[in-house]
């Protein structure tokens, strides 16, 4: 039902190609002025019920048996999570983001301008996005180690809704999300390391190259899943923090180190103490309509649409953690590590443009900002390499982690689902990502892909409905259990 549904929209894109990219765009914007504000609510309301779950009774309930030990150590289980979680997203921001809050501040405030810009940063890349991914997890990871249900979302609700036909239309929902996530994944991420490339050879490298990246990476993908989780997705994503630390430390190094913890503390407790009025939008805390649209609502409705796949994946490879470790180190560990990356980078961009002096929009440009910027660093050349190489790697790993959800859907909820699964996957995603690439390159007044990244937003209106239904239902399931267990 899944493949039909997505052959029949690809076959609708290609055939009404202006239609389509109209109705996407039209709808998108919908969601976003009429549930925005309902998302940022949605999300404050997660990080709450997470945090107290984390350090009620509750959170001592394990994922496993009562004496089972984790399956992956910290350091893995954070790099997998992580990789899966943003990946390719920090480094294509690290500076863009930053000087765009600083030279258009969301709203007034008392803090200092280079302050507010890390801090709405941080705001929109913290717990809050960590949350939604963690809430999925919990649910997830509860059904298949506590209950021993089969991976499917749907699970979350089995016992109260017994209803098949929406039970499936969730299962639904969330497969044509993960493949429209990665195929606007892939697409976008190889569209932009083309920019890169382009920026830092003073080439134009066309479509030709594009569709090379794309297949490298599935490819490379389609090797990881193939080996599974401990032989691929654990060792590509454990080389990726591996060598982004070294990337961060090092630029840290050479930059001015005080400056940069003062702000990254700064920044982080103006972070911590504005955190609840920021994420409803109050008073002076409120950036517009306009800004809300274009950014945090944006940022919201797509980790919403992301966190079922990612939340799933993070589930599966956090097989006896308990519920507190699981929540803390989702919603903790990463963010602590994002701020710390965009204090960095922030923090260098600012201090070259205030020795510049006048601001031309050099780092305006998401595709190339990031190299803008190593051009003012010894051994750039090294950096831009690093950062091309990384962007490859972060994008495996989205894509290798995303195949083995959809592989266990495919294969009946399988923990481990059959190596045929991963391979029909795999060449689903490369098949669609190239097709759409080249309508891209086709219909060269439309850009299609941002379009299916719109599409996300649209999906995200039903999960986000579907987590005012499980949550709930988990909590009751919850109780219940510590009650028979006492």
């Amino acid at each position: 039902m899944s493949l039909g549904l997505l052959l029949l929209f690809t076959l609708s894109v290609f055939l009404f190609t202006y239609e389509s990219y109209e109705l996407i765009e039209a709808c998108s914007v919908w969601v976003r002025n009429n549930f925005g504000y309902f998302y940022l609510y949605l999300g404050l309301g997660c990080v709450f019920l997470l945090v107290l779950l984390s350090i009620s009774p509750l959170g001592a309930v394990r994922l496993g048996k009562p004496e089972e030990r984790p399956e992956h150590s910290n350091w893995a289980w954070i790099s997998m999570l992580y990789s899966a979680g943003m990946g390719a997203g920090i480094l294509l921001r690290a500076v863009q983001e930053p000087v765009y809050m600083l030279q258009n501040p969301p709203f007034n405030s008392t803090s200092e301008p280079q302050t507010l810009a890390l801090e709405y940063t941080f705001f929109q890349w913290g717990f809050t996005p960590w949350a939604f991914y963690g809430l999925f997890a919990m649910i997830i990871g509860y059904a298949l180690f506590v209950k021993h249900k089969k991976v499917r979302v749907s699970n979350a609700i089995e016992d109260t809704i017994p209803n098949k036909i929406v039970r499936q239309g969730i299962d639904v929902i969330t497969i044509l999300t993960t493949v429209f996530g990665l195929i606007a994944a892939v697409g976008l991420g190889t569209t932009q390391i083309n920019g890169g490339l382009n920026h830092l050879s003073s080439s134009e490298f066309g479509i030709g190259s594009t569709l090379g990246l794309a297949f490298l990476i599935s490819l490379l993908a389609f090797i990881s899943v193939w080996r599974g989780v401990n032989k691929g997705i654990k060792l590509i994503s454990k080389f990726n923090i591996l060598i982004t630390s070294v990337l961060l430390i090092t630029v840290l190094i050479l930059s001015d180190i005080g400056a940069i913890f003062t702000a990254f503390l700064s920044a982080t407790f103006a972070y911590l103490v504005d955190f609840v009025p920021m994420s409803i939008g109050f008073g002076n805390y409120n950036p517009g309509l306009d800004f809300l649209t274009d950014w945090t609502f944006y940022y919201w409705a797509f980790w919403i649409a992301w966190a079922p796949f990612t939340g799933i994946f993070i589930a599966r490879i956090s097989k006896g953690r308990t519920i507190r470790q699981l929540l803390l180190g989702v919603m903790i560990v990463p963010s602590i590590g994002t701020f710390l990356w965009f204090s960095v980078f922030g923090t260098s961009a600012f201090q070259l443009i205030e020795n510049w002096g006048n601001y031309q929009g050099e780092f305006d440009d998401v595709f190339s900002s990031i190299f803008v910027f190593f051009q003012h660093y010894p051994v750039a050349a090294l950096f831009n390499f690093t950062t091309i190489l990384l962007l490859i790697s972060f994008l495996v790993t989205s894509v290798d982690s995303a195949v083995l959800v959809l592989s266990m859907f495919s294969d009946r909820g399988k923990k481990t689902p059959r190596r045929s699964h991963r391979f029909l996957w795999s060449v689903i995603v490369l098949l669609a990502t190239s097709a759409l690439i080249v309508l891209g390159h086709a219909k060269e007044d439309i850009d299609v892909l941002v379009a299916i990244q719109k599409l996300l937003i649209i999906t995200s209106l039903p999960f986000s409905v579907f987590m005012l239904v499980m949550i709930p239902i988990f909590i009751n399931s919850l109780i219940r259990k510590a009650k028979k267990t006492d």
